[in-house]
């Protein structure tokens, strides 16, 4: 048995599918369902009850995966404690992200960060930062827009203010009525923006929401006319300059959205993490 095969194992468990597991670590079906059978004829026992709707574990499956875990925790500790006793800065740094700082901002400094630090190998998992919160005693480093974690901890990066955009001017004293084009984003984000709408309808009313998946669709059916769009003022780059806008205020204060970099504690013991910390909060983002 190989470490990738508990790996495997614990994101059958995750994930639920075979289809799904193989979407996420990037390989076929076939060789999902192939290396799940090797592993059950391995252990001589059934792990996964296939279902219509997902993987069930069985009692057998239950007891393995616990192995499984124990397996990759003494993996990653003892990968840790070598990092720790190192001198030389390697290692695993695993990240999970928000998409749009992933999107923006961290390439550039990940490429720094390799090119500095070579041996050093990235497990990068991107997303919605209601998800990274769910799971984030997985990663290292927890990179999230809005609420910080709780029990960690959490340094902020950034304050980002919200503008609205439209194609047509937002005219003073008088009601503005379009549709609103908005995008996939966690609560906390829709809560800022209904919230502002709330105590702004004598000024603007969105007719309807048109909803996407990515906010650069959401930027593209804006600049088409199509309606409003309520963006972060670290994706609108020369927008301001183009566009007719007004920021999102409060009580005569800026609405903004608080971008965080969360870890446990006792992470940054770990030298690569330590760099990866330093790198983002020496960073200047807007």
């Amino acid at each position: 048995m190989k470490i990738d095969d508990y790996a495997l194992l614990l994101k059958l468990n995750e994930v639920g599918t075979i289809r799904g597991t193989a979407k996420a670590i990037l390989i076929s079906q076939p060789a999902v369902t192939q290396r799940l059978k090797y592993i059950e004829e391995h252990f001589g026992q059934e792990i996964y009850i296939r279902t219509p709707k997902r993987l069930r574990l069985t009692p057998s499956g239950e007891l393995i995966l616990n192995h499984a875990k124990e397996v990759i925790e003494r993996e990653q500790s003892i990968k840790n404690m070598l990092a720790e006793s190192s001198k030389e800065v390697q290692g695993t740094l695993s990240i999970a992200c928000s998409s749009l700082i992933s999107q923006r901002f961290l390439p550039a400094i990940l490429g720094e960060y390799t090119n500095t630090f070579p041996k050093v190998a990235i497990d990068l998992v991107t997303g919605i930062s209601e998800d990274i919160k769910r799971n984030h005693k997985n990663y290292h480093v927890c990179i999230i827009r809005g609420e910080k974690l709780k029990e960690s901890t959490c340094l902020r990066l950034f304050d980002d203010p919200l503008y609205i955009f439209d194609t047509e001017p937002f005219p003073e004293g008088k009601l503005k009525e379009r549709p609103l084009v908005s995008f996939s984003s966690d609560d906390s984000m829709h809560e800022l923006v209904d919230n502002w709408l709330y105590y702004h309808q004598d000024e603007i009313k969105p007719m309807k929401t048109i909803t996407v998946d990515q906010i650069e669709t959401c930027k593209q059916l804006m600049k088409q006319g199509l309606g409003m769009a309520v963006l972060p003022e670290s994706v609108s780059g020369t927008m301001k300059e183009e566009y007719p806008h007004i920021p999102l205020m409060l009580e005569k204060e800026p609405v903004t959205r608080d971008t965080w970099v969360c870890f446990q504690e006792g992470v940054r013991k770990l030298p690569q993490v330590d760099r990866f910390i330093n790198a983002l909060t020496s960073q200047s983002f807007l």
